[in-house]
Parts: structure tokens; C-alpha cells; sequence
């Protein structure tokens, strides 16, 4: 029995995680926060653009691209699996979608492992 989540993505995320690199780059990054407003969507960020913390954990990889979140929140979604959507509307203010006309969403599980 594990306690780890695991990340995956749809199709539709997958597609615009493919855009994101060709407009910016291989070089990025996703982070989760618990945060309110942007902080409760997925961001993805260039490396360099987001610091990646002590208090962060890698949870895995969705399109070649890291995918962390805050300790905080991994400690209270630990028996949560994560899916990763890309859906129409306005992506967080800091983050690579943003004007695309899409934006990335978080769908979750709760498992019992």
C-alpha cells in the first residue's frame, strides 16, 4: 500500500502543455499550490521563472513536465489522485496559458490505498 498521488493528464492538457513548449520552450514546470484564486489552479511556469522550495515535492511528470506542489497541500491531498484538464477560459494571471483561451483545471480522486 502507497501513499503516493499520482499526476496524470488529459488530452486535451496534453495538447496545450504541446503549445506551451513550442511557444516557450522543453524548459517547463507545473506547481500546485493550496492557495486561493490563481494559486488553486495548476500553473505552469518556464524553469527559472518559478523557484522550486524546500517546502515543495515533486508528485511526477504530465507531458514531460514536472508537476510539484507545496508539502502543506500534498500532506492533505496525499490520498488524492490528480488529473490534469485543459478546458476554455483565462489561465492564472502568472501562468503560460494565460491568453490562450484556455486554461489548465484539476480534477481529482480520492483513493483508498
Amino acid at each position: 500500500m502507497t501513499d503516493k498521488m499520482k499526476v496524470t493528464a488529459t488530452e486535451a492538457a496534453l495538447e496545450l502543455i504541446s503549445e506551451l513548449k513550442g511557444r516557450f520552450g522543453e524548459h517547463l514546470l507545473f506547481h500546485q499550490s493550496g492557495g486561493c484564486c490563481d494559486g488553486s489552479a495548476p500553473m505552469c511556469f518556464q524553469k527559472g521563472d518559478y523557484i522550486v522550495g524546500d517546502s515543495d515535492v515533486l508528485v511526477g511528470e504530465i507531458g514531460g513536465v514536472p508537476f510539484y506542489m507545496n508539502a502543506d497541500q500534498y500532506e492533505r491531498w496525499v490520498h488524492t489522485d490528480l488529473v490534469i484538464d485543459a478546458i476554455s477560459g483565462i489561465g492564472g494571471m502568472f501562468s503560460l496559458e494565460n491568453g490562450s483561451g484556455k486554461r489548465f483545471l484539476t480534477r481529482s480522486d480520492v483513493c483508498i490505498r
